[in-house]
């Protein structure tokens, strides 16, 4: 369970003004029906968090718990140097010419692949060794984050102070990361 806790809040976090949150806030503009928008961004979430937390848990019983520690510090220090760079909006398919769930999802894949959510994942499900639990709760995560953008679309950033969102998130996931490598290193 604490793998899917942690995941979950962790993706969600680290969504949050994100890249993928301000793509579907493109697609929410161009195709304006948050469901397939959604379902394809769910598809494409559980995709890349499987691949993720399936590498994660190949690696869990290679390496010591200071080693898998120090990883979740170090996908902790990455999430929250990654919250402070400023996103610009993804420009891709735009010239797409699929539905609004094809394009969210096969987009959104290509878009969440190799980010800093995905690496959380990784890092997460190898300290937990847990495939199913961790990749259930980073899914979880990437869509809660990114249901306000589907449903709000351009007015999200009106609503939100997303930067200073993001800049916050960014202090605690960095906070968290030098907290987890200090109690890594005393490990005996």
């Amino acid at each position: 369970m604490d793998a899917l806790l942690t995941t979950l809040i962790a993706a969600l976090l680290a969504e949050i003004g994100d890249r993928t949150q301000l793509f579907v806030i493109v697609l929410a503009a161009r195709f304006g029906r948050p469901g397939p928008i959604l379902a394809g961004l769910a598809l494409a979430a559980l995709a890349n968090s499987l691949i993720a937390a399936f590498g994660g848990t190949l690696i869990s019983d290679l390496v010591n718990l200071r080693a898998l520690s120090l990883l979740v510090a170090l996908a902790l220090l990455f999430a929250g140097v990654g919250s402070l760079i400023r996103r610009k909006t993804p420009d891709m398919a735009a010239r797409w010419r699929t539905g609004a769930f094809l394009t969210a999802a096969l987009s959104l894949f290509l878009l969440e692949f190799g980010d800093k959510t995905q690496f959380l994942t990784f890092a997460l499900a190898s300290r937990f060794d847990s495939v199913v639990l961790a990749s259930a709760g980073a899914a979880i995560g990437i869509v809660a984050a990114n249901v306000p953008a589907a449903l709000l679309g351009n007015r999200l950033g009106q609503v939100a102070p997303l930067t200073a969102i993001r800049y916050a998130i960014a202090a605690l996931f960095l906070v968290g990361g030098f907290i987890v490598a200090v109690k890594a290193l005393e490990l005996a």
